[in-house]
């Protein structure tokens, strides 16, 4: 590693770590973290590097500081967005690389992959990237570019430059701009987030108060216990100056202005100079040398002026605050101290994984030592006894699938997914009015709660509204004579209502319990990876499975529901009066209720008589009835003549005749809809629930021996599985290579650091050998 001594007293701090190491064992430190983070994509643990992410507003120079720091220039810099994706920059300092950097870009599509490329390449791919995003809809992309790069230049560092942060101007006309620096707000938020990572907070100002980096910073950061402070452009704040007092307060802002824990207890100041590396007449420097040179005269013509305005020398620590070169060093000490630290609890990591690709490993060769035709047989018969097992378990009752992350349905969920109980009128019944509805269901638990919705809308349907019109129309002509029928009229009326009212129920309910039953195939398959006991590989015979249970459940369901609508079309085709007796009582009652409401004559009561005033009578006459003469006969006689005369005689609707209709409609409808609840609950019990239960098993295992009689290799994918396992196998085998590799090179650098005896405290209790 290249570090300078800028003074001796520093050699006894914590920077003597990374001249302790010594280059090369530096270098197979961040050797090795390079190749953990390239191998760490499947692994258990989650294996972050330390890296510095680059934060700042748009045209604070975060993208110059990046290349000052790196030691050339490779991304367009100036006025507007010029970094639509974060760029990964993984930099490792290599002396034989002394003309041009070594860079190599990692692919999108297999991150473990890195192409060589040269610089001016990665320029224009980078550019490309962010002319496609700027015509993008969305503008920004949080997926990194991630480019690994050596140089002679180049600290021992993992860059990420963000986007820059974006302060729209308020009204509705800047809509546009407002919604892209959301969107470039969230997506640092969420690169700020690793906990491992290091936040280089940028901050284009002159007075400390302005915080306007830091205000985004302190949402992920509160403390900046992780974050390093940057003022930039220091060349064009120091002529801003007028006194020395303004200077100090700069240089060294009041404790209450940075609240917080600070990273190196207090800001750093840059400058980079202007101009850009190439061989056009437009260019300022013609090598990266030149353009390193720059730099380096830069900090030594600001570290002058700032002396000039205080009148003073700057002391030891004030200079190791201002420069690109100081504020490199200081990172990568810091992210060298990072990697150091993370050393021991690396090596248990890696000892876990092998022991978990050692594992993968063999049951791929148990796997491989099973294709043969008994086997494969076994373990279609064991899988079948699994599943149903599974299913059964699903509909008793069960928790074992977590209803929260898989298998669990809300009623909402439910009525999205699978369909409402609504009537014509639209009507659907309130969640708070279901009992269990907020709750997350499956299986059985599911299919009880779809039934006692359906029991429950179905339950509270009133008969739908009667009209004179409907009650004349019904009232045809007889094939014998011109009277009127008003039963007849009220049964055609019923039954048209009720068949109007419950079919729509009854195919709704069957398209909501096969859903439901349709769902038990996939929380069953769950169930059986979690048990390890599932078929992976032979997708053929799984869909073959997947079908045949479809199939039965279908065909199962389509039956029960022609049951049923058999059952519905008997009862609103003929009308059996014993079906609709239940409320006798209360319709006499009602009809009673008619002598009393239409005459306008009082009725004459004394000890001996009885008064009885007939409907809808033409003479609107009074009988009185001796009760002691025996006359009720006559009075019977009369009331039945002035009845044929309202209603079969006469074909005027008269008001006690449509009240009359509206009762016996009402009556039927009811009737109707109390054997239609209880007959359809008990088909599709009887004849969808039951079936899975008792006739499923043997029609799968009756199609499981006919896949035995078919071509065992396709059915079970043997020649494409062999292939694929072995495929996998030569995978793992150079996986548990590589790992093996790992684990002997943080071994030997744990070792390394534990003779250098520079170990932090609290990991000295993890053992080298662990």
């Amino acid at each position: 590693m290249v570090i300078k001594d800028f003074n001796e007293e520093e050699q006894l701090d914590s920077s003597s770590t990374s001249r302790v190491l010594g280059w090369e064992t530096g270098w197979r430190l961040y050797e090795a973290y390079n190749e953990l983070a390239a191998a760490a994509g499947g692994f258990e643990g989650k294996v972050e590097a330390p890296a510095v992410v680059v934060v700042g507003q748009q045209t604070d120079g975060k993208s110059a500081l990046v290349e000052a720091l790196m030691g050339f220039q490779f991304n367009h810099v100036g006025g507007g967005t010029k970094t639509r994706r974060p760029v990964e920059l993984r930099l490792r300092y290599n002396p034989d690389c002394t003309e041009t950097p070594y860079c190599r870009l990692v692919s999108d599509s297999e991150p473990g992959i890195s192409i060589p490329m040269p610089l001016a390449d990665i320029q224009a791919y980078i550019e490309a990237e962010n002319m496609r995003l700027e015509s993008d809809p969305c503008q920004f992309s949080d997926k990194e570019i991630v480019i690994s790069i050596e140089y002679k230049y180049c600290p021992n560092l993992t860059i990420i430059d963000t986007p820059g942060l974006i302060i729209p101007a308020p009204g509705r006309r800047n809509q546009v701009l407002q919604s892209q620096a959301r969107a470039v707000e969230a997506l640092v938020r969420t690169k700020m987030q690793h906990r491992e990572f290091i936040i280089l907070c940028l901050e284009d100002c002159s007075d400390w108060i302005n915080a306007t980096t830091r205000r985004v910073v302190m949402q992920i950061d509160p403390e900046l216990s992780r974050t390093v402070l940057v003022s930039t452009k220091l060349d064009t704040k120091i002529p801003q100056f007028a006194r020395a007092s303004d200077v100090e307060v700069f240089l060294r802002p009041p404790a209450s202005v940075l609240d917080g824990c600070l990273l190196g207890d207090s800001p750093f100041f840059t400058s980079v100079p202007s101009g850009r590396v190439g061989s056009g007449h437009e260019a300022i420097f013609r090598s990266n040398e030149e353009f390193k040179k720059a730099v380096s005269l830069r900090e030594i013509e600001d570290v002058a002026l700032l002396e000039e305005k205080l009148g003073r020398s700057l002391s030891k620590e004030e200079r190791s605050r201002i420069g690109v070169s100081r504020l490199r060093l200081f990172l990568e000490e810091l992210l060298q101290k990072r990697y150091i630290e993370s050393v021991p609890l690396i090596v248990p990591l890696l000892d876990k994984e092998h022991r978990s690709v050692i594992r993968k490993l063999r049951e791929i060769n148990q796997e491989i030592g099973s294709l043969d035709e008994v086997k494969l047989k076994e373990k279609a018969r064991a899988f079948h006894d699994s599943f149903l097992t599974k299913m059964s378990l699903l509909l008793k009752g069960t928790v074992v699938a977590p209803p929260d992350k898989f298998a669990g349905e809300t009623l909402q969920d439910e009525r999205i997914n699978g369909g409402t109980f609504t009537g014509s009128d639209s009507f659907q019944l309130p969640n708070k009015m279901m009992p269990n509805a907020g709750m997350r269901l499956y299986g059985g638990a599911q299919y009880h709660r779809a039934m006692a919705e359906f029991r429950l809308v179905v339950g509270g349907m009133k008969c739908p509204p009667i009209t004179r019109e409907e009650i004349v129309n019904a009232s045809g002509v007889e094939d014998i004579h011109d009277g009127t029928n008003y039963s007849r009229s009220a049964c055609v009326i019923a039954v048209s209502k009720a068949r109007e009212t419950f079919e729509p129920f009854l195919h709704q309910l069957g398209f909501r319990l096969l859903y439901i039953l349709k769902r038990l195939l996939p929380i069953s398959v769950y169930l059986l990876q979690k048990d390890g006991e599932h078929l992976s590989g032979h997708e053929v015979f799984l869909k073959r499975m997947e079908v045949a249970f479809t199939n039965f459940a279908e065909s199962t369901e389509h039956a029960c529901r022609a049951k049923c609508m058999e059952d519905l079309e008997s009862t609103t085709r003929y009308v059996t009066w014993s079906l609709h007796n239940k409320n006798r009582a209360g319709l006499r009652h009602f009809l009673d209720s008619f002598a009393g409401a239409d005459h306008s004559t009082p009725a004459l009561v004394s000890r001996n008589t009885q008064t009885t005033t007939l409907p809808d009578s033409k003479a609107n006459s009074t009988t009185i009835v001796d009760s002691s003469s025996g006359q009720s006969q006559t009075v019977t006689e009369m009331r039945l003549v002035d009845l044929l005369d309202s209603t079969l005689w006469n074909r005027k609707l008269a008001p006690s005749s449509e009240r009359l209709v509206c009762a016996l409609v009402h009556q039927i409808f009811h009737g109707i809809k109390e054997h239609f609840l209880v007959s359809t609950e008990l088909k599709f019990n009887c004849f969808l629930l039951m079936p899975v239960v008792d006739k499923l098993p043997a029609l799968l295992k009756e199609d499981l021996e006919l896949v035995f009689l078919d071509d065992l290799d396709n059915i079970f994918n043997i020649s494409q599985l062999k292939h694929s396992l072995g495929q996998r196998k030569r995978d793992m085998e150079i996986e548990l290579k590589r790992i093996q590799r790992l684990k002997e090179k943080f071994r030997e650098i744990n070792e390394k650091l534990n003779s250098y005896n520079i170990q932090p405290k609290w990991t000295s209790a993890v053992p080298a050998s662990t």
